[in-house]
């Protein structure tokens, strides 16, 4: 069975920081590329950060250089620093990754069920 759980949402003050953290279970072969979204209320969800297999990350430029990626492929987990919080930033979050699980013949996308996080003070 599928599963992404996420963890480590909360409330936050602006300027604080937060880490989220992921985790992929069930009978996996390979995890390919892991990722963050977020969908404040009202808007479109928007893919913020993604880290390939070997490590190589990417940012949406409203995150750049206050958001770190990180995975640890040996617990099948992402992770998701997040620096100096802004009011803006205030969305549910959710997980994302490519997975191929055995028996399956290609890898496919799945989406974790979100944390909220909000920032204010």
């Amino acid at each position: 069975q599928v599963q992404l759980v996420e963890s480590g949402g909360g409330l936050v003050q602006p300027g604080g920081s937060l880490t989220l953290s992921c985790a992929a279970s069930g009978s996996i072969d390979r995890v390919d590329a892991m990722g963050w979204g977020r969908q404040a209320p009202g808007k479109q969800r928007e893919l913020v950060a993604n880290i390939g297999s070997g490590g190589s990350a990417g940012y949406a430029d409203s995150v750049k250089g206050r958001f770190t990626i990180s995975r640890d492929n040996a617990k099948n987990t992402v992770y998701l620093q997040m620096n100096s919080l802004k009011p803006e930033d205030t969305a549910v979050y959710y997980c994302n990754a490519d997975i191929k699980y055995y028996g399956d013949r290609f890898p496919r996308n799945y989406w974790g069920q979100g944390t909220q996080v909000t920032v204010s003070s």
